[in-house]
Formats: C-alpha cells, sequence, structure tokens
C-alpha cells in the first residue's frame, strides 16, 4: 500500500489514539510491525501551538518513517497552519481528526462533529491539501449517529480534495466504541473511491484481521485499542497474513523485557517524575493480557511503587 510516496512495508496501522500514541509507545508498535504509526491528535489552536505538550506530540526522535501527525480543529486557516507546523517538526504525512467521538471535542464542533457539516469538511481539507507538500490523510467515522450516516459523501468529497488515504472506523459518534462494526459501510467506502481505505474497528486478532480484510476488500487495517499492552499483535497479525502462521504468546521474560523498554524509553522522554505517572496505565494494560496472572492485584501493587527504581525492582521481582 501506499500513501502519497510512502510505500508501506504492510497493511498494519497503528491508530492515532490520545494519551497512548506517543512517540515511545509509536517507536515500539513500529518494531514489532506496524508499518504506519499516528500520533495523538493536536489541536490546531494557534495558542497551543508552543506549548509543551504539543511539542511532545509532535516529537519523531528516532522513529522510522514515514512519520503521521494527527491535526484536530475546525477553522480551515488554523488546521493549515497546524499542518504546516506538522511538517516543520518533522511530520511526513499531515492526518486530519474527523472521527474523534469525545464529548469535549464534539462540544467545539471537531472531531465527528465535522461530519454534520460537509461543507466546512472540504473547506477544512481544500486549506489543509494546498498548505502542505506532504500526503494529507483523513480519519472518520460513518456519520453523526445511525439516522445520519454520510461517509460516502465524505469520502468522496476527500477524495476530490486531493487527500491520499481514508480511515474509516466502522461507528457512528453516536455509538462511540460499543455495538457491532458497519464493515458493510467500510466495504460501501472501499467500493465508492479510488484512494486507498483503511479499515477501522475492533480488529483484535489475526483471524478477525483476515476477515476485515477479506469482506470489506479494505487496503489496510488500523489497530487501536486491541493493541494496548499488546504491541506484538501487530507481528501477530502480519505472521498469520502471510503464511496463516499464528506465533506463539511472549513468554514471561519476553514479556517482561518489552515492559522494561517501554517503561525506560518513558522516563527518558517525559522525564522521571511524568514517565513513572504514565507508565502505570500502560502496565495495567500489559499485566491484564497476561494469562494466568492476578492483573487486578499485581497492578495496584505496581502502582504504589513511587518512582522509576521501585517499578523497575517491582518487574524483576516478577521475573
Amino acid at each position: 500500500m501506499h500513501i502519497g510516496p510512502y510505500h508501506l512495508a504492510n497493511r498494519l496501522i497503528l491508530a492515532p489514539m490520545a494519551g497512548v500514541t506517543d512517540l515511545p509507545y509509536r517507536r515500539l508498535c513500529r518494531r514489532f510491525g506496524a508499518s504506519l504509526a499516528v500520533s495523538e491528535m493536536s489541536s490546531s489552536n494557534p495558542a497551543l501551538r508552543h506549548h509543551r505538550q504539543t511539542l511532545l506530540k509532535s516529537a519523531y526522535q528516532g522513529e522510522p518513517e514515514p512519520r503521521s501527525a494527527q491535526i484536530l480543529g475546525t477553522d480551515p486557516a488554523h488546521m493549515a497552519d497546524a499542518a504546516r507546523f506538522g511538517v516543520e517538526r518533522g511530520a511526513q504525512i499531515i492526518d486530519i481528526n474527523m472521527g474523534c467521538p469525545a464529548k469535549k471535542v464534539c462540544s467545539k464542533a471537531a472531531g465527528s462533529a465535522l461530519l454534520r457539516d460537509e461543507r466546512r469538511v472540504g473547506e477544512i481539507l481544500d486549506a489543509v491539501v494546498a498548505a502542505v507538500d506532504v500526503p494529507v490523510t483523513l480519519k472518520i467515522r460513518t456519520g453523526w449517529d445511525p439516522d445520519h450516516k454520510n461517509a460516502v459523501a465524505v469520502a468522496r468529497i476527500a477524495e476530490a480534495a486531493g487527500v491520499s488515504a481514508l480511515s474509516l472506523h466502522g461507528r457512528t459518534r453516536a455509538c462511540g466504541f460499543s455495538g457491532p462494526v458497519e464493515y458493510h459501510t467500510i466495504r460501501d467506502v472501499k467500493q465508492a473511491v479510488r484512494i486507498p481505505v483503511i479499515a477501522n474497528g475492533d480488529i483484535d486478532s489475526p483471524a478477525k484481521a483476515r476477515a476485515v480484510l477479506d469482506f470489506t476488500a479494505a487496503d489496510a487495517l488500523m489497530i487501536g485499542r486491541a493493541a494496548l499492552g499488546r504491541p506484538w499483535l501487530f507481528r501477530e497479525i502480519e505472521t498469520f497474513l502471510n503464511d496463516s502462521h499464528l506465533p506463539s504468546e511472549p513468554t514471561s521474560q519476553e514479556f517482561l523485557a518489552v515492559i522494561r523498554e517501554h517503561l525506560l524509553d518513558l522516563y527518558a522522554f517525559y522525564g522521571e517524575c511524568l514517565g513513572v505517572l504514565i507508565a502505570r496505565k500502560h502496565v495495567g494494560w500489559y499485566f491484564g493480557h497476561r494469562s494466568g496472572w492476578n492483573a487486578g492485584e499485581r497492578g495496584r501493587e505496581f502502582n504504589a511503587q513511587t518512582d522509576a527504581q521501585e517499578q523497575m525492582d517491582f518487574l524483576a521481582e516478577l521475573d
């Protein structure tokens, strides 16, 4: 699959997730087989552009190419400026968020709320595509609610604007992350446009990945929540798609080595104080994927550790 001039190594992409897909996690998922990892969304608000949090979200040191930055907003000029800023920071693909269902985002008419205003969708896409010389991608949902589904119409607007690829989460904004995924809508969008279409939603196993590709004819898969605490899922899916072979789960030693690698990267990236706090949610997700472990109890014990050395010592005791 290609996005503009970039040939992706496989059909597996890490979804942008707020508070999750920072540089350490993106690098980790890339190492385990994701061919692209999209950054967490950054606001296009000019007042926030040089805020420390925005700069951390647009850090790409050591990240394999291509590097994709997601931006969020409602003003076409601000979004164009945010895209240019992202490219200046090192982004090689600009992804536009029109899929976030969060209330605090939609209350400002951003994210998936934009799907209710197709004219504004076109204005934003036109402005961003014209602003940068790198590929622009778009992430959407199937519509605002079950009575207002317009994914095919928005996909055609995106194609006409020069968007290079479209990611589609197969639920409406009203559905959030619950209920069945509309894989048939993803298939309809794929049939309606010529640009690459990336299927997203509940792709949580190698078998499910193959079934979604077969049913939708999508060009690639975007995996989000299923990879939390399980970055090796990309390797499992890629192996299965290539030869129907399912790799074995990581051993306890491999499992703990991945956690240690991830935590050390967090400490280095954020500094020890913030890194220790961020490590807690990731370790909770990791422990939840280890069969035979009392994930809740061990997670609480880990969260009681107050500095980096204590966290590392706790993991060493589990080895």
